[in-house]
């Protein structure tokens, strides 16, 4: 077992790598600037890292590698804030502090010997990614698998060179989008419309993970109940402003819940009811 790397301590990262991928949005491959503390990191798909930019602040980001590749730390990142903003002008070779990894990751033991069906719309497929590749790396030990993806639009389709490969594999892939462009000659609607169609096979023996927009989010557990899929077999993975990653600041507080530290990945069941409350 590797030894555990500190909740507080960061620790210094290159930018080796940066792979533009939507308008926006860029993947960035880190790597420690000190084997010591690339030895001791390890994470599990659906957690996060803190990164932190001297004198600018902090961003939670998702890590979306393989998470048995070793030495190269990915996180596809959406230029949204003042953090993200800055690291979209960094050049390669740049240096920045690193927090993690936090939360709580995707169940993927519980999953064994059933379907599984992952669900993403626009950014919310970076956090299943490494679901995706464990999934695949272990893919005897699973049903069927199915990745229903949504988007705005075509262009805005993330990782689509990697999908292929996924199907090869043993990943059904269905994509959908809001708004057909010129070309566009698959799915046009809502992800749940996906679902609400998909040959289930064994309902009661389904788990569904979802990532996204939480009306998405909403919508999809309830066409999965529709489906014949209880709640207890739905996690969700859900995003706040994060600040500290380890529930003490409060600022990603939902109800009892603090999805930094109690998340991101928590089973629907478990906040089915925060989640319809308005504005909470």
């Amino acid at each position: 077992m590797k030894p555990a790397v500190s909740a507080w301590e960061t620790h210094a990262m290159r930018i080796v790598g940066i792979r533009p991928e939507i308008d926006g949005v860029a993947t960035y491959d880190l790597a420690f600037t000190e084997q010591a503390g690339g030895d001791a990191y390890q994470f599990r798909p659906g957690q996060f890292n803190m990164l932190y930019l001297p004198g600018v602040g902090e961003s939670a980001i998702s890590l979306c590698g393989d998470c048995r590749a070793p030495d190269v730390w990915k996180h596809t990142v959406r230029v949204a804030g003042r953090v993200t903003q800055t690291l979209a002008g960094m050049p390669l070779g740049s240096q920045l502090g690193v927090r993690g990894p936090f939360g709580t990751g995707w169940p993927i033991d519980q999953w064994q010997g059933m379907d599984v069906v992952l669900v993403a719309g626009g950014i919310g497929l970076p956090p299943l990614r490494p679901a995706i590749y464990e999934l695949l790396q272990r893919r005897d030990e699973f049903g069927c698998l199915t990745l229903i993806y949504g988007a705005r639009g075509p262009r805005s389709l993330l990782y689509t060179a990697e999908f292929p490969t996924w199907q090869s594999q043993g990943l059904s892939v269905l994509t959908i989008v809001d708004r057909a462009s010129a070309g566009w000659t698959g799915n046009q609607g809502v992800v749940t419309s996906l679902l609400e169609r998909l040959e289930l096979p064994n309902p009661a023996t389904t788990a569904v993970a979802v990532c996204g927009p939480e009306i998405m989010i909403r919508y999809t557990a309830l066409a999965a109940a529709k489906r014949g899929i209880v709640s207890e077999r739905v996690w969700v993975s859900l995003e706040r402003n994060m600040q500290c990653a380890v529930g003490l600041c409060g600022h990603c507080q939902l109800g009892p819940e603090f999805i930094c530290r109690d998340g991101p990945v928590l089973r629907y069941d478990r906040v089915r009811h925060l989640l319809s409350v308005e504005a909470l």
